[in-house]
This record gives C-alpha cells, structure tokens and sequence, in this order.
C-alpha cells in the first residue's frame, strides 16, 4: 500500500517546490494572509486526523458487529436439526456428512474482519476528514475578499513559476518525477 493512499500519511510536494512556495509566501503576502493559510491547513490536518479516528472507530465497530452475526447464524445452525441420511428414489440411503465444524467462526476470520474493516473505515474517514477540512479552510480562505484576492494572485504566480520550472526540466531532459520530489 503506498504511503499516500490514507489522507492521514500523505506528504508534501517536493523541497524544491516547498522552496518555491516559502518563497511566495515572504514575498507576494502580508502577515495576516499568512496566518489565514496556517489556520485552514491547521483546519484540514484537524479534520483529517479526528475524520481517521471516527472511521477506524466505525471499522472496528463494524467488525464487532459482523462477528457477533456469524456466531449468532452458527449458534442457530448448530442448535438448528439437521438430516443426517438421504434416502434416494431407488432405496439407496447415504450418510450425509456434518459440516458444523466448518461453519464456525475461526480466530483467523475474526482477524481479518477487524482489519480489513478497521483499515477501510480509516481510508474511508480520512478522506470525508479531508473533504471537510477543505471545505472548512476554504470558508476561512473566502471569508475576507481582499485577502482571498491576495492569495489567489500568489498562487498563480506560484503556479506559474512551477510550470516554468517543469518546462525548462523537461528541456533539459530531466524528468517531472526528480523536479517534484517524487
């Protein structure tokens, strides 16, 4: 599973393009504007964190719950009567084997349900954490015009200045991979 697949494990861009926005930041915003995008990412980090919890939570309640189902089915199978002959129209009768033993929940089934449901739950809340903790950063970000236009001017410029960066590396035959860091 690559690192990035969960919200709450993804990474930044590349130094040189981390450089790059440092740079925009100092130079293209005021103080305040500043502080306005520390807040939003300190918003979708919060997000995304309480977003993973919620739903490795879930998973493992989800888990629980579909452990206890199996075991009420094969308590219900197992009370249950069952044939133990079957008579054929020719009169010829045959054993019919218990399957009991093979319908009941194993220790290994259990360990997988509280995994694979507590991972999905973890994918799953991270990323509805992301969606709102971008929702959330985005209000703060629009809630003041004149800074909302701050930023969006430094980040077209900081755009523009990592697609100059892309086009003169593919210029030079040095791949997109290295100049993003990945």
């Amino acid at each position: 599973m690559a690192a990035n697949s969960l919200a709450l494990l993804r990474k930044n861009a590349g130094e040189e393009i981390s450089a790059l926005a440092e740079e925009h930041l100092k130079h293209d915003l005021q103080d305040s504007d500043r502080d306005l995008l520390k807040s939003a990412a300190s918003k979708i980090s919060t997000h995304i964190a309480i977003g993973s919890l919620v739903g490795l939570g879930l998973g493992a309640f989800a888990a629980f719950q579909i452990r206890r189902t199996r075991m009420q089915v094969f308590n219900a199978f197992r009370a249950h009567e069952k044939p133990t002959h079957v008579r054929f129209a020719n009169g010829r009768e045959e054993a019919v084997p218990d399957i009991t033993p093979l319908m009941q929940p194993t220790a290994i089934g259990d360990i997988a349900a509280y995994t694979f449901f507590s991972f999905s739950g973890l994918f799953v809340g991270g990323e509805f954490g992301l969606f709102s903790g971008s929702a959330a950063a985005s209000r703060t970000i629009t809630g003041n015009p004149e800074s909302r236009e701050r930023i969006e001017t430094a980040f077209r410029r900081f755009r523009a200045d990592v697609l100059r960066k892309e086009a003169d590396a593919l210029d030079h035959k040095k791949g997109v991979t290295e100049l993003l860091g990945l």
